[in-house]
């Protein structure tokens, strides 16, 4: 009687619904696969056609006038946020002291919301050496930190001596820009009175440090050479990446400035400037040294401000996207569907819930089919995308898709706190920066207390490394497919991050 109830139940409930939920995955399968394709192609016609930025827009080199003098060099603000950063806070400011560009044109701003008094001390005599030597650098203080570091940015923008500068660069703590970048960047911005932002790539001075931060570089070398490049080149649009770009300040103010509503400031910013008509340009070109997090745990804090954050905005500012009268009908559909909702909402749901889930589940269902396509084609062409932004570390893609899936859980729930405003929907945990970039430490080292094995383990990805593995055993006595080779890798990447033998 039992049985039969089960059977009844299992034909008229629960496979029509594991079909139905297959359908959806099928469907945004379709949408991910479209607009990866559609990325990749504007990229692939900027090669071939060599539309570089300079080609798009007028670029001349800045030189000293004759009559002038350094006066026909714009007054350059540049801003260095930080908190507490022990390790790399000498490299941020030294490298922005050592920016070319005429010394009474340049103001050095370095945002100091440390709560630490030793570091407090360091960094003001950090700015006192440089002082010497003739650069203008200001380190500013404030009795809170109110808003993190839209608070900062937004309370150094209240200071008198920004009025003067007609254009803003931000750098991170951990961010070392070359001393031509001002030369090769705010040229742009002169010669072009329609742009706003001139945003350049990423270089990661420790991708070789472990494993995870070789994925790293994998996933950050793809968003900028696809999403930033194809943006800029289709939409002159794009988010902004929080560091290593040049603003012009009349554009922030027409926008409203730095707003702290969400933890990702940057891309609220560049939203709404560029709904006021504002272009952007990505000059992939102009790369800044920059440090990944080596350890699991400060990853995973930056992953869910990541998702968390463009989830939260979306959900507030969908509605002034539709209303915006300044530009067109299909610059808010692109910014709404592309750059919103496939790239930074339903493409983590898809991630975990079709791989980790869908597909393990699919197991005690063998009457529901899930076409070839979606498991194998579709994310071997989207992986290959993703694959040739790093060619070096082309033979790591297997693991690279293994990680990406873990990383798909907590993109996931940040997602998900993001769009339903969840308790820790403004959580921001600075992502602590090891100094990696240097071969001789600087400064003393803080030994850090040592973890035991318990205090390693992450009980989300061990149950569902556990449930991954038992669906790939059930496949393996009782399945006619060879999925469960795929399924005992998965199981096997959630075990170790649930583990904690990720990272340094």
């Amino acid at each position: 009687m039992k049985t039969m109830w089960w059977r009844e139940m299992r034909s008229l409930l629960i496979v029509p619904m594991f079909k139905c939920l297959v359908a959806i995955c099928l469907v945004i399968s379709l949408l991910v696969f479209v607009e990866s394709l559609y990325m990749n192609i504007v990229v692939i016609y900027v090669k071939l056609f060599k539309r570089k930025p300079e080609k798009i827009y007028k670029w001349e080199a800045m030189q000293e006038d004759m009559e002038l003098g350094n006066q026909n060099f714009p007054m350059v603000l540049v801003q260095i946020p930080m908190y507490n950063e022990r390790e790399v806070f000498q490299l941020s400011i030294g490298a922005a002291c050592r920016l070319v560009w005429p010394l009474d044109r340049l103001i050095v701003q370095v945002l100091d919301d440390s709560t630490d008094p030793t570091i407090m001390e360091m960094v003001n005599i950090e700015c006192g050496k440089w002082a010497t030597k003739g650069i203008n650098i200001k380190c500013e203080r404030r009795d809170n930190r109110n808003g993190y570091k839209a608070g900062a940015l937004k309370q150094g923008m209240r200071h008198s001596y920004v009025k003067t500068c007609t254009y803003i660069a931000i750098f991170d703590a951990d961010f070392q820009p070359e001393p031509d970048y001002l030369q090769r960047t705010v040229p742009f911005l002169i010669h072009n009175s329609e742009l706003a932002l001139v945003q350049a790539r990423w270089k990661f001075v420790n991708a070789k440090k472990c494993l995870m931060t070789r994925m790293q570089e994998m996933s950050l070398n793809y968003h900028f050479t696809a999403e930033q490049e194809s943006g800029s080149t289709r939409h002159a649009f794009f988010g902004f990446n929080g560091t290593a770009g040049v603003w012009r300040l009349a554009a922030m103010e027409e926008a409203g400035g730095w707003k702290d509503r969400t933890t990702v400031e940057d891309m609220d910013l560049a939203v709404r400037v560029g709904l006021h008509g504002w272009k952007f340009v990505f000059v992939n070109d102009v790369a800044v040294k920059s440090e990944l997090p080596s350890q699991f745990k400060a990853f995973r804090f930056q992953q869910h401000r990541w998702s968390c954050g463009p989830a939260n905005l979306f959900r507030k500012m969908t509605m002034e996207i539709i209303r915006n009268k300044r530009v067109t009908i299909w610059k808010k559909l692109y910014v709404i569907y592309s750059f919103f909702f496939v790239r930074k909402i339903i493409v983590h749901f898809f991630t975990f819930f079709f791989y980790c889930f869908i597909l393990p589940t699919s197991v005690f269902f063998p009457e529901v089919n899930i076409p070839t396509w979606s498991t194998v084609y579709f994310p071997f062409m989207i992986t290959l995308f993703n694959a040739i932004a790093t060619p070096r570390s082309f033979y790591l893609v297997i693991f690279w898709v293994l990680f990406e899936n873990v990383m798909a859980m907590h993109r996931t729930k940040g997602t998900f706190i993001g769009l339903l405003e969840g308790g820790r929907v403004n959580e921001w945990v600075v992502t602590e920066k090891l100094g990696d970039a240097l071969e001789t430490k600087l400064l003393p080292q803080v030994r850090k207390p040592r973890y035991g094995v318990l205090d390693r383990i992450n009980s989300k990805e061990m149950m569902v490394g556990i449930y991954i593995l038992c669906c790939a055993s059930y496949n393996l006595v009782f399945g006619k497919t060879l999925l469960y080779i795929y399924l005992y890798m998965q199981a096997l990447a959630f075990i170790i991050a649930g583990i904690g033998f990720v990272g340094t």
